[in-house]
């Protein structure tokens, strides 16, 4: 035992002394490492700012395969705040500014809005709707500040040539796009009383149009489902087309793999009721509730079932939505 023992001892000085040289040679890299981040300015709170920052700023799968509603709508508020502390630190992080975009605009609409839609009392109604534009504006902002990062004053070159702007956004910039028009355009659908609010119309849509240039099939056709609504939900003397929103109601079943309810929602609401049309309105909505959100299209989960949510709520409205 005692030679067993006697070995062992020498066999870990053999150990220590070969493991000099490579624990030198990490020590020497460790201080090459930190004397090249002091070079840069990169204190090791910053480091770790950023990473945090890297790691927060995901595309938020783990929120969209949830099957609890209510445990996202309690999580997503906490999620939101820490983000916006991490990017007071890193005001020009990119993947921050469009999950805040992304964040806001999924919980307003989501959530907020759909509760104030619910609210018999017309007071809180009205309180809930103000609340729900004030996030959407919020995550407006955000997405701006992220086209901003590349483009320099693209707020005001927006403002001055919406189609120019717009142009300066490539490939990788689909999401910013998207997530910046979506919910500046239910703002202003939301703000029905403010001139100025509707003015800024067109510079939705030019972003829009831009992301539905670069990457028709972007979030499995979503830019294709807003077009559902901007189309079928103006006349014709302002630019609407009834066959234009048709069109983008199929491909965006089509880019889904008819994997997601939205699109049937969305056509119900806009071009069923506008063309009052009882029988497809209900037809399309059973359609959507009959699909099995909790089990299939994980990816899709939370987003099915807050659109059935939504075509529940509109079934009861039925013979509000109709004059027959």
């Amino acid at each position: 035992m005692l030679r067993v023992i006697s070995d062992g001892i020498a066999a870990k000085r053999r150990e220590g002394d070969a493991g000099r040289k490579p624990l030198k040679a990490r020590l020497i890299l460790v201080f090459l490492v930190a004397v090249a981040a002091v070079a840069c300015a990169c204190s090791p709170r910053n480091y770790i700012t950023s990473k945090a920052a890297d790691a927060l700023s995901s595309d938020g799968g783990a929120f969209a395969r949830d099957d609890d509603p209510e445990l996202v709508r309690e999580a997503t508020p906490f999620a939101l705040k820490t983000m916006e502390s991490l990017l007071a630190q890193q005001p020009r992080h990119k993947g921050l500014l469009l999950s805040l975009s992304r964040g806001f605009t999924q919980y307003s609409a989501a959530f907020v809005l759909q509760d104030a839609l619910e609210e018999e009392n017309l007071l809180a109604r009205a309180e809930k709707i103000n609340r729900a534009r004030r996030l959407l504006l919020r995550a407006k902002e955000y997405g701006l500040r992220g086209l901003s990062v590349s483009h320099e004053d693209f707020d005001s070159r927006l403002s001055a040539d919406p189609v120019r702007a717009a142009a300066l956004a490539g490939l990788s910039e689909v999401p910013l796009l998207y997530w910046t028009a979506a919910p500046w355009s239910l703002a202003v659908s939301l703000s029905s009383n403010d001139p100025a609010m509707l003015a800024d119309l067109p510079r939705c849509e030019a972003l829009m149009r831009r992301a539905l240039a670069l990457d028709e099939s972007y979030d499995s056709g979503a830019i294709h489902e807003y077009f559902i609504a901007f189309e079928g939900g103006r006349p014709a003397a302002m630019g609407g087309s009834l066959e234009k929103a048709r069109r983008h109601f199929e491909r965006a079943m089509e880019l889904s793999g008819e994997r997601k309810v939205s699109p049937l929602v969305s056509y119900a609401e806009t071009i069923s009721v506008r063309t009052q049309n009882k029988k497809e309105f209900l037809e399309l909505l059973d359609r959507a509730l009959r699909f099995n959100a909790r089990e299939s299209a994980p990816e899709f989960r939370m987003a099915n079932l807050v659109a059935q949510r939504r075509a529940r709520w509109l079934k009861g409205r039925a013979d509000d939505l109709f004059l027959e």
